[in-house]
């Protein structure tokens, strides 16, 4: 069988996740073009950099088709100003989709958020404050990355310019390039995360 050259596989990843009614496994993909899960990660890291909204959870890959626009973004802030930074996002139409942290021994960790109202907003702060592991931001000194989604780039924008005004977006790194990250967080996800006991954030 002639395996499809790159820009012929991505087209068919994104034709398989925006058929499926549940979530694909890296592994699955990987049988159905004929390549490895590893070359799957990548073909998912290039299709995010492009703005494809691919979400990788504990059961596979999903294609979120209400969030047309996504971008990671790079904060600070202290524990008490979680609901601020928030809300800060909801308030504007868009919505967290996950946090994700670059830690210098345990490598990068993520996990799926989907705060999209104010309700989920209040909910994770009770369990947050309830609960007995400490936020994932915690364990790098309060650094961490989220990936916003929204339904055009303007609200995408306005997201960033109101977490900067409010002293949250600090820069990228040169090693912590977008696309690097992407595809690192793409190779960890690929259908068979493992939760932490850190609470997400």
């Amino acid at each position: 069988m002639t395996r499809p050259d790159g820009d012929s596989r991505r087209t068919a990843l994104l034709h398989f996740l925006d058929e499926a009614t549940e979530p694909i496994p890296g592994a699955r993909l990987a049988q159905r073009t004929g390549v490895s899960r590893q070359a799957i990660a990548r073909d998912i890291s290039v299709l995010r950099a492009g703005g494809r909204p691919i979400i990788a959870t504990t059961r596979g890959y999903v294609l979120e088709k209400d969030a047309p626009h996504t971008r990671l973004v790079k904060v600070r802030h202290t524990r008490k100003q979680v609901g601020r930074e928030l809300r800060t996002v909801i308030d504007l139409g868009a919505w967290i989709i996950d946090v994700l942290v670059n830690h210098r021994i345990y490598g990068h960790i993520r996990a799926r958020l989907d705060i999209r109202s104010r309700l989920d907003v209040d909910h994770f702060i009770d369990e947050m404050d309830a609960g007995r592991s400490a936020p994932l931001m915690e364990i790098t000194s309060g650094y961490h990355f989220h990936t916003i989604g929204a339904r055009d780039e303007a609200t995408l924008d306005a997201v960033e310019q109101a977490l900067d005004e409010v002293g949250f977006i600090v820069p990228f790194l040169p090693y912590e390039r977008t696309d690097a990250l992407s595809a690192n967080w793409s190779e960890l996800d690929s259908g068979e995360s493992s939760e932490d006991g850190a609470t997400p954030h």
